[in-house]
């Protein structure tokens, strides 16, 4: 839908999910640093909101809060939006509104999802009809985790993440707890006593084990406050870590149940009730326009 802010046409109401990553295996280290995965990525319904307006300078705008914490050099919206202008040569630009919602540096990938986002509604509003799988190969210079929220599915991920195969795993309800901490990602996956010897198992054992996150225990050690939400999270249903944290969820199977449990949430803590969802709502507002 388009609508007009400022005098300016503009599309409206882009979606950038959070993910959660079922389960997180780390299968080994490259030669280049980068680890090698095994995990399951699903969206929620809780999302960062992203307006654009195309303009005929190639100047790229982004209008956030963010944008006051973030510098313009790493800021992903940014990143992604000048490297699709680049990669197509393309002469135009955009302004971008982002309505932050998701939590920083929680393992939910808003960051990676804000840069999918900017990628898939660029690609569209400035009819440059790019495939998808061009798109996430620009997205993996960005981050590991963008390529599945471009592609748009539930996925199984092997190599950095970038290796991805649909799958549809129950779509629960979820009781999620954001710590206040920061967890660095890159700061976990330098620790030395990162488990990295997980081994490597085919997705029908995966997807029908018991699912687990090697980042969970290195991360309850050094950050109170995680183990904290876990540990109280834990009573009410099955509950890990989602990423490299913050972020713990639990799931359940009634949505009533999740939002009961929200209810005897400490008030030291917060957290939200979210749906799973195996197609994201990046594709549903795609094919509205």
């Amino acid at each position: 839908m388009t609508t007009n802010k400022d005098n300016l046409a503009i599309s409206t109401e882009w979606p950038a999910p959070a993910k959660l990553n079922l389960f997180l295996h780390i299968t080994g280290q490259r030669a280049d640093g980068y680890h090698e995965l095994q995990t399951l990525f699903q969206f929620i319904d809780q999302c960062d909101y992203l307006d654009f307006q195309t303009t005929e300078s190639k100047q790229i705008s982004l209008h956030s809060e963010l944008s006051k914490v973030v510098a313009e050099k790493d800021n992903l919206i940014l990143k992604a939006a000048k490297s699709l202008q680049e990669y197509c040569n393309y002469q135009g630009g955009a302004q971008i509104w982002l309505r932050k919602n998701l939590p920083m540096g929680g393992g939910l990938g808003g960051g990676s999802s804000d840069a999918a986002t900017t990628l898939v509604a660029l690609n569209k509003l400035w009819g440059l009809d790019l495939p998808h799988a061009t798109l996430a190969k620009i997205g993996l210079e960005l981050g590991a985790d963008v390529p599945v929220f471009i592609n748009g599915f539930a996925a199984f991920a092997e190599g950095v993440g970038e290796q991805l195969i649909a799958v549809q795993p129950a779509e629960l309800y979820y009781l999620v707890i954001v710590p206040e901490v920061h967890v660095s990602t890159q700061a976990i996956f330098q620790a030395p006593d990162l488990t990295r010897d997980t081994p490597k198992l085919a997705i029908d054992t995966l997807m029908q084990q018991n699912w687990s996150n090697d980042c969970q225990k290195l991360v309850t050690e050094k950050h109170p406050q995680v183990a904290n939400a876990l540990s109280w999270l834990v009573e009410y249903a099955p509950s890990r870590m989602t990423g490299t944290g913050a972020c713990v969820f639990g799931e359940f199977e009634q949505q009533q149940s999740a939002l009961d449990a929200l209810a005897r949430l400490p008030t030291t803590m917060s957290g939200f009730v979210a749906k799973g969802l195996n197609l994201s709502p990046l594709m549903t507002r795609l094919n509205q326009d």
